[in-house]
Parts: structure tokens; C-alpha cells; sequence
């Protein structure tokens, strides 16, 4: 098979695996049928296709434009060899989650794909927990044997594929990041913010009434939804003043009708948002189901980010620059759009906030901040130990939670050992992502100043610049190329340390 050839039926591919994940997690299907496509397509996921990927990429020049796409396309291979081996069991987990039910005293019963939303829109602190302490009943009866055998075997197959000695050592070597170096990273973020964070929580939880020994993850989700803010985020509102903010940066939210928004709710849809490029850029789908408030507001913008990007990509680029490559970099445009929830002016222009409240919400969106960064700071650390095998499988439960409690202050499930696992390092696009979004922010405000996202160059500029140049870049190279600097946790910090000595 020639390059070209396994480059259009690896585009079809992705494309059918991603029409099926969007039909099935927004629900507008019944479950998913992985197992089918990968059957479909199992010419270009053969041993002798993965060998020929490796091959094709220990050849090319180093350094080379061809070594940077075989490697992607090198990735892609291991991850869609791994997807196919898995395909079963990911299609069972989502049965069971559709299916599943949490059971209350009294009769009472929530759907498992609804029981997020109604935590975190509990007011009580008791009945938040005894919604969670069901769900992880769930969890740890119905999914947890699934998903913990879905991490043994795909860190079996992705280690007998032989590109490198262990798991760790194989994503190393196609994504670049090194995972003792972003660890050491995370770490030293943890011990750097720690005084700080025990002041803000502290407050925080003083504020609502929750001793600080008693508060958990459930808490941890009803606290960021900050519900007492509702008035200023009407639901009914969010598009139109999301669809303005886009037009007066001088793009359209829709991409001149690439992207659809699906933003009703309905039974088997996901909890949790998502975008969907089915077909990139020509047809991208957002996925929210609301949670009401800030936080819908918030996760808009993040998929919107993703969105945007997607829906602008250069159309002629190859399916390796399109489809593939460091999502860092996907992460971090949605990141920078979600980041404008932090932003005096933006709330101000875009919300109902006022000068009278915009003060308090920015400072718990910084706690908020800094709560999500020090999670996943301790959930990498989790993560590396567990692919990293120096942690025995009976030990996780206890290991996640002590990890996570930390970490936090909030008492985590040990029943979520594994469902809170990014399969492929995923968490270390986040951290990533985080710190190249905070560049590239810097780089819009020196350029268009600091209400960039009303500045009608903005846009086209991100088009132009970034979004249309897909993921062909790392999330180390756009940094330079847009401003010289560095990626690291500094400017978060200093970031959230305004917002907070700013109220």
C-alpha cells in the first residue's frame, strides 16, 4: 500500500469511529458499534502495516518534515491497533453506563449518565454524598472490572507491539514529553501552591458551612458550579452572546456553518461535552448538555475552542496534519477560549455579572484555577505510576485516593481508580495545553492588547496563525513561534495570584 492510499482509508476510518462516537455519547443511538468498523477497515490495521509505519518513520531524515508525519502516522496506527484489540469492551463500558442506575432510599432513581449533573446541582452537602456514595456503589459493582481490565490490555498489546520496551517508553518516544520531566514539573507545582491553596480552600469551604475534614469530591463538584452566579449566565442567552463575542473578534462561531451546536438535552447523552469532528473541517459537531449557570458558560467556550479549530483547518493539508498530532495544542485553543471566564472585561461585556459582583466570581474562578491544576498535576503522578508498573493493581483504590485527597483537601472514591485514567497520557495534553494557552494569550494581547476577543484582527489572526494550521506543530514549537517563550506552570501562577489579590 502506498502512503497516499493508507492516507485515505486512514481518513475514512477516523472519520466512521468518529460519526459513531458522536451518534452514540450525544445520544442519538443506542450504543456504539466499534467493533464493526474496525472489522471494515482491518486491511490498514494489520501487523504488517504497523511494522511498515515504523519502518517509514525510523527512515526518514531526522528532524524532517517526513520523519514529523511518520511519526504521527506511526501513532496513529499504535493507538487504532490498540483501539481495535479494545473495540468490545469499550462498547460494553458504554452499554453499561447507558443502562446503569443509581438507586436511592426511597424509591428515588437517577440515570447514571445524569448523576453528575444532579451532584453537582445539589444543594445539601448530605444528599450530594449519599447521590455519590450510590454512584460509586455503581462504579465499583458494574464498571470498574471493565475498565480495569481495559488498562491491563491495552497496556499489555501496546507493550508486545515492540516500538518500545514499556509502555511509558513508547508514548515517550511519539509524543515527545517526557514523563519524568512533566512529573517533576507537577510536583513542583504542587509544593509551590500548596500555602496558597490551603488558604483559599480554607475560606472557601468556611464560606458554605462544610468542615474542611469532611469535604469531598461531590462537594468539589457542587462548590465550582457556582450556582449563587445563575442570574448572570442566562442558558437561554449563552449562544447568542457567544455567536457576538466571535463575530465582533471578526469570525464566525459556526465556521460559516462547519460547526453545529447540540445543545439540547436527552436521554443517553453524556454528561460530560465534547466535539465531535466527524469530518474535519467540513463537519464538526459541539456537544453540551446543560448544567446550568457558569458552568455551561464555561464548557461552551472549551468546546467552542476545540470547535473552531477543527472547523478551520486547511483543507489541504494531509490527514496526518488534520487529524492527528500533538492535542496539546487542540487543548490549549480551547482552553484559551474557556479562559475568558476569568476575564474582567469579557464578563463584563458578555455576562451579567456587573462591577458589583464581577470581583467575588473572579476569585473563586481562581480557586476554581487552581483546584483543576493541582488535580491534575496529582492525576498525572497517579498515572505515571500506575503505566509505569511500580504500582500493583490491588493498590490502586487506595494509592488514587490518598493521591487526589491530598492533592485537593476533597475526599476522593477509590472506586474511581480507573474510571478517572486518560487513556494515552491524556492528562499530560492538559497540563500542557494549560501552559500553552497562557502564551498564547500573551501573544493576542501584545499584539491586539487585552480585550484581543473583541478586536476584529483577532480572529482571522488565530485562523491564519493557528487553527488552520491543524496539530502539524507541537505545543513546544507554536510557544516559540508565536512568542519566544517557554512552556512551564509560572504564568498560571501568576495569573491566578492577580485574580486573587485583585478581590
Amino acid at each position: 500500500m502506498q502512503l497516499s492510499q493508507l492516507r485515505a482509508r486512514a481518513q475514512a476510518f477516523t472519520e466512521e469511529v468518529a460519526r459513531e462516537e458522536y451518534l452514540a455519547y450525544a445520544g442519538h443511538q443506542d450504543g456504539a458499534a466499534f467493533q464493526e468498523i474496525y472489522d471494515r477497515y482491518a486491511d490498514i490495521l494489520t501487523p504488517d502495516m504497523l511494522a511498515w509505519c515504523l519502518d517509514h518513520y525510523r527512515s526518514a531524515p531526522a528532524g524532517s518534515e517526513e520523519q514529523r508525519a511518520a511519526r504521527r502516522m506511526l501513532e496513529w496506527q499504535i493507538d487504532s491497533q490498540t483501539g481495535r484489540q479494545l473495540a468490545a469492551l469499550d462498547e460494553r463500558e458504554l452499554r453499561a453506563e447507558n443502562q446503569a442506575v443509581i438507586r436511592l432510599d426511597g424509591g428515588r432513581t437517577i440515570p447514571y449518565q445524569s448523576v453528575a449533573i444532579e451532584i453537582a446541582n445539589a444543594d445539601d452537602h448530605r444528599e450530594r454524598n449519599v447521590i455519590d456514595a450510590a454512584r460509586a456503589a455503581v462504579v465499583r459493582e458494574q464498571l470498574f472490572p471493565i475498565r480495569l481490565e481495559r488498562l491491563q490490555r491495552e497496556q499489555e498489546y501496546v507493550e508486545s507491539l515492540g516500538v518500545a520496551p514499556t509502555y511509558n517508553a513508547t508514548f515517550e518516544a511519539l509524543s515527545q514529553i517526557s514523563l519524568q520531566g512533566l512529573s517533576d514539573e507537577c510536583a513542583t507545582f504542587l509544593r509551590d501552591t500548596q500555602a496558597m491553596w490551603d488558604d483559599v480552600i480554607a475560606e472557601r469551604l468556611k464560606a458554605v458551612n462544610i468542615p474542611i475534614q469532611e469535604a469531598t469530591r461531590a462537594d468539589a463538584l457542587a462548590l465550582f458550579r457556582l450556582k449563587e452566579f445563575d442570574g448572570a449566565f442566562p442558558g437561554s442567552q449563552m449562544e447568542e452572546r457567544i455567536r457576538r463575542n466571535c463575530a465582533d473578534m471578526g469570525i464566525d462561531a459556526t465556521a460559516d456553518g462547519r460547526i453545529t451546536f447540540d445543545l439540547d438535552d436527552r436521554p443517553g447523552k453524556r454528561s460530560r461535552a465534547f466535539c465531535s469532528p466527524v469530518r474535519m473541517p467540513e463537519e464538526v459537531y459541539l456537544v453540551l448538555r446543560p448544567h446550568g449557570g457558569q458552568a455551561d458558560y464555561n464548557t461552551f467556550l472549551h468546546e467552542l475552542g476545540h470547535a473552531l479549530h477543527f472547523g478551520n483547518v486547511r483543507p489541504d493539508y494531509p490527514f496526518e496534519y488534520r487529524w492527528l498530532g500533538d492535542n496539546s495544542v487542540t487543548e490549549s485553543y480551547a482552553m484559551l477560549f474557556d479562559h475568558r471566564m476569568k476575564d474582567r472585561g469579557w464578563l463584563l461585556r458578555y455576562t451579567d455579572l456587573g462591577k458589583t459582583r464581577v470581583q467575588d466570581f473572579l476569585r473563586l474562578a481562581a480557586v476554581e484555577e487552581l483546584h483543576f491544576l493541582r488535580r491534575y498535576c496529582a492525576k498525572f503522578i497517579y498515572e505515571v505510576q500506575v503505566y509505569g508498573g511500580s504500582v500493583s493493581k490491588t493498590s490502586l483504590p487506595s494509592l488514587y485516593a490518598e493521591t487526589l485527597s491530598s492533592a485537593t483537601t476533597f475526599r476522593y472514591q477509590e472506586a474511581d481508580a480507573v474510571s478517572d485514567l486518560d487513556p494515552h497520557y491524556y492528562s499530560s495534553r492538559y497540563l500542557r495545553a494549560w501552559q500553552l494557552q497562557a502564551v498564547v494569550n500573551a501573544a493576542l494581547t501584545e499584539r491586539f492588547n487585552e480585550d484581543w476577543w473583541r478586536n476584529p484582527a483577532a480572529g482571522p489572526w488565530l485562523v491564519r496563525e493557528l487553527f488552520g494550521e491543524g496539530q502539524r506543530e507541537t505545543a513546544n514549537e507554536i510557544a516559540a513561534r508565536v512568542s519566544g517563550q517557554p512552556l512551564g506552570f509560572a504564568p498560571l501562577i501568576r495569573q491566578i495570584e492577580t485574580l486573587l489579590d485583585a478581590a
